[in-house]
């Protein structure tokens, strides 16, 4: 029994270790695209996307976190003409006073997975959830605002019920055409569905036959929209833009095109720890930047003055530190800062070395020498993941080392940048360069949990390639 096991194991071990390899492969293939000419980036995308659909039933492996899932592109025009799919989006716009989108990029990113399977005849119904309703139906939670964007993008009238489950969706699902899409409402106005409540997702599924899930974003939640349906619906199968980032998030970390450097950024310490952990097992560089390195001076036995320190993590800074020295990854932290007399836009500011943080003041950004000292480090790199501000870029005064990071990697050449979610992606689309990123996740929650190795249900549940 032990030796089968034993064998079961080195078996998976091995396709996980040859699938990540080939989501990484994928994902080096893109290194060069950033610094080509529109007409050839255009050329190319075409052609590695015309390459991906029309690769043989089940040849393309999946770099997901223990296994080789199967993608949406794996599905024929056979599997899907006539079928009913049902699509879990992550279409949770912000919205402003009168219930406008002021940003459609989520919209936009679900739109490559819907395309091609209207395009192959599916009908499709799609769902997300949108802001956090506490009390079932809300107005100002309804996904109506999605209807008339998504309809523009997809080329053709959205329909829409007001429900997710019930007589209504049956019905509207009876009377859809190949290749039609009904927009269901949002999956939150039933408390049932953070509960994965098993009733529900059967609700759920009760009308379609294949599953998609799209939405990486919620992906690290057990829902029943995001793992519960996967037990009614067969195939289950990750869509374009999940399989993007796990590609990348997965993939491209785990077998790295060499120099690798992580830059982690953020506030605390303790929201990062199982980051930083894994990441050290994985890059050959890592530097820190944000509030967090006040923990990591303190540590050190420097001064911090007023900055934000985590007391009960100073001695895990210390292993932190120390363990990266053992594994022979160079540990790279700011060595000047720029300093506040309170936290403000408006505050009265001063650069000091690390060494010489003055009591009554508090570090809000790297200063100009580490800014310096940061691009030589990344001088050289193939790949580079970045989690997290170097500092309080909503304020001006603290935004140059954030957005130095960020010009930096959108020059850099043969190079492939992952912005790993979060404040980082907010910091390039500010910077202006979100564009030259290789990679831009839309994940929060889910990019971190991914990059410390964690299981993520909502993939965990789809069938393997």
């Amino acid at each position: 029994m032990a030796s089968a096991i034993a064998a079961q194991t080195a078996v998976v071990a091995q396709a996980t270790q040859a699938t990540r390899a080939r989501g990484a492969q994928r994902v080096q293939a893109c290194a060069g695209f950033k610094a080509a000419p529109l007409a050839q980036k255009k050329q190319s995308l075409k052609a590695a996307v015309a390459q991906r659909v029309a690769a043989p039933q089940g040849a393309g492996s999946r770099a997901v976190v223990a296994m080789a899932k199967k993608s949406v592109g794996d599905l024929s025009k056979a599997d899907l003409e006539g079928k009913v799919v049902f699509v879990r989006a992550d279409l949770n716009v912000p919205l402003d006073g009168d219930l406008k989108i002021t940003d459609d990029t989520r919209i936009r990113a679900a739109v490559p997975t819907l395309k091609y399977l209207t395009d192959n005849g599916a009908k499709v119904l799609l769902t997300s959830h949108l802001g956090r309703p506490k009390k079932g139906p809300e107005d100002k939670f309804r996904l109506n605002p999605v209807q008339p964007r998504l309809s523009e993008l997809l080329g053709q009238a959205v329909k829409k019920v007001d429900d997710c489950i019930g007589d209504a969706v049956a019905k509207a699902t009876a009377e859809l055409k190949n290749g039609e899409v009904l927009l269901l409402e949002n999956v939150r106005f039933y408390p049932e569905e953070e509960k994965n409540d098993a009733e529900f997702a059967k609700k759920l599924a009760a009308n379609a036959d294949i599953y998609v899930n799209d939405a990486f974003g919620t992906a690290h939640r057990a829902h029943a929209s995001t793992e519960g349906v996967t037990k009614y619906l067969k195939p289950s199968v990750a869509g374009f833009l999940l399989q993007k980032e796990l590609d990348y998030l997965d993939g491209a970390v785990s077998a790295p095109k060499r120099p690798f450097v992580a830059i982690v950024g953020g506030s605390k310490v303790s929201s990062k720890i199982g980051v930083i952990e894994s990441l050290l097992e994985k890059c050959d560089k890592i530097i820190l930047g944000g509030g967090m390195i006040f923990t990591f001076y303190k540590a050190r036995g420097l001064n911090v003055g007023s900055s934000l320190v985590e007391e009960d993590k100073l001695a895990l800074a210390k292993e932190l530190e120390e363990k990266a020295k053992a594994k022979g990854v160079e540990f790279v932290l700011p060595t000047d800062v720029v300093l506040a007399d309170k936290f403000a836009p408006d505050a009265n500011t001063q650069v000091v070395e690390a060494t010489a943080i003055p009591d009554g003041w508090m570090g809000l950004d790297i200063g100009p020498k580490s800014i310096d000292l940061l691009k030589d480090t990344l001088k050289g790199a193939k790949t580079v993941i970045w989690n997290g501000p170097m500092g309080v870029f909503e304020f001006d005064a603290f935004s140059k080392g954030t957005f130095a990071i960020a010009d930096e990697l959108a020059t850099m050449k043969d190079c492939i940048t992952i912005i790993g979610g979060g404040d980082s992606v907010a910091a390039v689309e500010k910077a202006g360069v979100a564009d030259k990123m290789s990679h831009i996740s839309t994940g929060g929650g889910a990019s971190l949990e991914l990059l410390e190795g964690k299981v993520l249900p909502g993939v965990a549940a789809l069938n393997e390639a």
